[in-house]
């Protein structure tokens, strides 16, 4: 699920239309909801897993400007995905990253439609009649004050302060004279912020309606993101080729075809790798013949051919269609808080070119430097699951080694499929007071109200906000995908898919390899008894922790 943008069209307002593509839309639909979310921003931190994990930094004021969970990853992601020198991310296998930015850039628009509003609220019924406005303001806090207190003759007085300060309000009103500036102004003094504190709280319910719809809608089958600055209004307008440019820069660093390997962690964005095989023998010429010259490539090319057959065979399983790749894999540390992408000539779209993955091929199978596999993926459950059967060919001196190792990324956690829902509360019936009844609750409250309102002038300066209120830092090396990742094998059926595709999967590998070795003079007896033991184990496989080396 992909989406783009005609630049050709200069209509303000135009909706990001939905492209398909192999990603999965349910994986990609759930990330994209966090940015239609009104929970607290501490809820993500419940979908951290055991490698990567988010935190939440506290602000200065965090009672009065905290973000929400939508506003803090909103911004987060548009400022990690898009900012001018950001780091370089890791691929969302399952996933595809650009709509999630979208829906980000499109919840942030929504929320700024609202601050500007508010801000215009605050300005005309607040600072205009700032004495009123103080005055509300320390009824209310003294009234929560005595309400949150034990001591029921404080919390009364509470409610005697409220009514009290109401009928001085109506005195004002009633007893003043009518003419003079003074007078008016006084009057206009108490009802400017009663008047502004209906319009805000109408404003915030309407948008939190709105992002909620949104949310559920994303969950029941996605829909498109609204991003009027996306689209250029005339040829001048800079800002918005801008954006296009870095849109289009996570749309191709997502088809780059170089992968890291973090240690435990695995190759990032693939998950953990499950399970391992591998044939290693000595090369020996047929009888009678001598070995044809060959080079690891010449193998890795018959793999090649052999995995895009997987999908077809004599019978209907219904099998996956697989997505075979080269890779270029690099190396980083386990605690790497950040990856660098290779550039040169060697280099296009953050692509390594065929002729320098053929010579990585051939050339640095051992010491440092990069590696190549050839890759083939299985994207399943609408993008929740993601195999990776990775497979590397080494030669030294008269022994090649083909090495075969699984991979699975599991579901994007629960938290991010939940619904909204509804605040209510039950109460007694009036005439049958022994029955209860429930009763729809808006969903902005009175806290919430004065919490939008504060940071709505706010809102242009995020930095400002960020050291008032707090942010959402993202786990690094960053990748959508993989960061809320959970293990397959907590699902029954997904662990089952996960093994029973190492089976064919290996066997493809050992054919093609035997094949062109026989192609080679090379006698293949030794290989063919040790890929009938390995396929042999393949069909009894169990999950392993097989990055972690028992030394």
């Amino acid at each position: 699920m992909g989406a783009a943008v005609t630049i050709g069209s200069f209509g303000p307002g135009a909706q990001i239309p939905l492209q398909g593509s192999d990603a999965g839309t349910a994986a990609t639909f759930a990330l994209a909801s966090a940015a239609y979310r009104d929970s607290p921003v501490e809820a993500i931190l419940d979908a951290n897993n055991d490698w990567h994990k988010s935190t939440v930094k506290t602000g200065k004021m965090p009672k009065l400007f905290r973000p929400d969970l939508g506003e803090a990853f909103s911004r987060a992601v548009q400022v990690r995905m898009l900012g001018g020198a950001r780091k370089a991310l890791i691929q969302s296998f399952g996933a595809d990253p650009r709509p999630v930015v979208e829906h980000c850039l499109a919840a942030s628009g929504i929320r700024k439609q609202r601050d500007i509003k508010l801000t215009l609220v605050t300005a005309v019924c607040g600072v205009l009649f700032l004495p009123g406005l103080l005055l509300w303001l320390g009824v209310i806090y003294l009234r929560r004050k005595a309400a949150g207190s034990e001591n029921k003759r404080n919390s009364a007085l509470g409610t005697a302060l409220l009514v009290a300060a109401g009928l001085f309000a109506a005195l004002v009103l009633v007893k003043l004279p009518w003419d003079g500036l003074l007078p008016n102004y006084l009057r206009a003094m108490i009802v400017a912020p009663v008047i502004g504190w209906f319009l805000a709280r109408r404003i915030c319910e309407s948008t939190a309606v709105d992002l909620r719809e949104r949310w559920t809608a994303l969950l029941s089958g996605g829909i498109g993101a609204a991003i009027p600055e996306a689209v250029a209004k005339d040829p001048t307008d800079k800002a918005a080729q801008e954006l296009q440019a870095n849109l289009n820069k996570v749309s191709a660093e997502q088809l780059s075809n170089v992968a890291f390997y973090a240690g435990p962690k695995g190759i990032l964005g693939m998950g953990t790798r499950w399970g391992s095989w591998v044939m290693a023998e000595e090369l020996v010429p047929q009888a009678g013949k001598e070995i044809h010259d060959f080079r690891t490539w010449d193998i890795i090319r018959k793999i090649h051919t052999e995995l895009t057959l997987l999908e077809r065979g004599a019978l209907k399983t219904g099998f996956p269609k697989p997505t075979v790749k080269h890779w270029i894999v690099s190396p980083v540390g386990e605690g790497a808080d950040e990856v660098s992408r290779p550039s040169g000539d060697n280099i296009v779209n953050y692509e390594v070119k065929p002729h320098e993955i053929q010579r990585i091929c051939n050339d640095q199978q051992f010491g440092a430097g990069n590696r190549h596999y050839l890759g083939v993926q299985f994207t399943m459950w609408d993008g929740q699951l993601v195999l990776t059967m990775m497979v590397t060919v080494t030669a030294l001196h008269h022994t090649l080694r083909v090495e075969v190792t699984g991979h699975a990324l599991g579901p994007v956690h629960g938290f991010f499929g939940s619904k909204p829902k509804g605040k209510s509360k039950e109460v007694s019936k009036t005439v049958r007071f022994w029955e209860t009844r429930e009763i729809k609750l808006p969903l902005t409250d009175t806290d919430e109200v004065v919490r939008q309102a504060v940071r709505a002038p706010l809102t242009w300066f995020p930095p400002i906000l960020e050291f008032l209120g707090g942010k959402l830092v993202l786990p690094e090396p960053f990748g959508l995908r993989h960061a809320w990742a959970g293990q397959p094998w907590r699902n029954r059926f997904m662990a089952d898919d996960a093994l029973r595709m190492a089976t064919p999967v290996l066997r493809a590998v050992h054919a093609a390899t035997i094949k062109a070795l026989d192609e080679h003079n090379v006698d293949t007896d030794r290989f063919t008894s040790r890929a009938l033991g390995l396929a042999g184990g393949a069909a009894d496989a169990s999950p392993k922790k097989a990055d972690l080396y028992d030394a």
